[in-house]
């Protein structure tokens, strides 16, 4: 009977299916209580070990043993038939790590972002203004969610805005799980690599303020990054700095608007500052950017909720199942505004936690509450165009993304 089961777990494939876009797959519920690691079919066909337990995954994502760059090592078990490059921010671990990290981090502190928010707001105030001129109806995604965030990012790197249907293909293909082919996923992270290439030698040629001259000059003048690492850099900031706020956007939006009038109630000035800072963590929260973060691999034996994994295991710690623990979250699948001021509430894992915590989580942040502040201004009555039931996520991602959002206004 054990080996029945046994065999049972082997065969679960990784991620767990969704059954609808308004709730994590229903898996993960019976992960925590009965199997909280467990072995996983990973796409690329290996075997991983998934962990689902808020304790257990903050565990993983502070341990060194559980680390980035083993994923690169030749014998290491792979999430993808195209992992990740080395030589970037998802495949490194302290001291690299934090070398690289060092080089950008400052055009991602809160007194940067701070400073960026009138540009920002400027951008979504744009955007929300083309919405209301082309009617009383709109595809959120197309119309705000993806083109808001990509337009920040490419301010901040020096990406021309014009090319954001290019790398939006380059880079969906670059974070597939099942999306696309290994011969596709290859051609298009060489496409979009090419395409960054020619980017660099135009910074070379003719440097501008953004932060892509800046590494270029970093590169060149102190040796500070190899011509690789300058590039897998470049791709790790574009796609990292616009897929996740372009999903959790969409999604965060959606949650509001299946709660009717709540949108209208998000503050719309400084006076609700902290309100609105208090829903923008519970949306985080409860809105999982992906099922699970980069893939690790242990370098030694890791032991996790009594099961030691032997060295070279792949281990992926769901944040998402994390976010959702009724251990640690009370009425956890509630959406509750306001739960992160309770001082005894622990703090959410969405943008991770330990060394790789994201370096992006303030632009982040600050993207997500002026979008909110810039919609509930321009579109207090806005509202869902289609059922809720008939809102789907897109499959074969890395990230959690909707596959449109319908909504209308008056």
């Amino acid at each position: 009977m054990a080996q029945d089961s046994a065999a049972r777990v082997r065969a679960r494939s990784y991620p767990p299916p969704r059954t609808s876009a308004t709730e994590i797959p229903d898996a993960y519920a019976r992960l925590r209580a009965e199997e909280p690691v467990t072995e996983v079919t990973l796409p690329s066909g290996d075997t991983g070990h998934l962990v689902s337990r808020y304790d257990d995954v903050r565990a993983v994502l502070a341990d060194p043993r559980c680390s980035r760059a083993a994923t690169v090592l030749p014998q290491a078990p792979k999430l993808t038939a195209v992992p990740f490059d080395a030589g970037g921010l998802f495949t490194m671990d302290p001291p690299e790590h934090t070398r690289l990290r060092g080089l950008v981090s400052r055009a991602f502190t809160p007194r940067r972002v701070a400073d960026l928010r009138p540009r920002i707001t400027a951008l979504a105030g744009e955007l929300a203004d083309s919405m209301a001129a082309a009617g009383s109806t709109a595809d959120l995604n197309a119309a705000f969610a993806f083109p808001f965030p990509v337009a920040v990012i490419c301010e901040l790197l020096g990406v021309p805005y014009a090319d954001r249907e290019r790398f939006r293909t380059w880079s969906d293909a670059v974070l597939s799980l099942t999306a696309h082919t290994p011969e596709e996923m290859l051609r298009h992270k060489q496409a979009l690599l090419g395409y960054l290439g020619n980017l660099v030698a135009e910074k070379r040629r003719e440097p501008g303020e953004d932060l892509l001259s800046a590494l270029v000059a970093v590169r060149d003048e102190d040796c500070g990054l190899g011509e690789r690492e300058l590039l897998t850099l470049a791709m790790t900031l574009l796609i990292a700095g616009h897929e996740t706020t372009v999903g959790v956007l969409g999604t965060s939006v959606f949650t509001l608007l299946r709660h009717p009038g709540r949108l209208g109630l998000v503050p719309k000035d400084d006076d609700g500052r902290d309100e609105l800072d208090e829903l923008v963590e519970e949306l985080l929260r409860i809105n999982p950017i992906g099922d699970g973060g980069p893939l690790r691999v242990t370098t030694e034996p890791v032991e996790l909720a009594g099961r030691v994994l032997p060295a070279n295991s792949a281990v992926i710690a769901s944040i998402c199942s994390a976010n959702q623990d009724g251990a640690r979250f009370a009425d956890p699948g509630r959406f509750a505004p306001g739960r992160s001021a309770d001082p005894a509430q622990p703090p959410h894992l969405a943008f991770g936690h330990g060394p790789h915590y994201c370096l992006g989580a303030p632009l982040a942040r600050a993207e997500l509450a002026i979008a909110l502040r810039v919609l509930a201004t321009r579109f207090p009555d806005m509202r869902l165009a289609a059922p809720v039931e008939t809102i789907s996520m897109h499959t074969g991602l890395l990230v959690n993304r909707l596959t449109e959002l319908p909504v209308r206004w008056d």
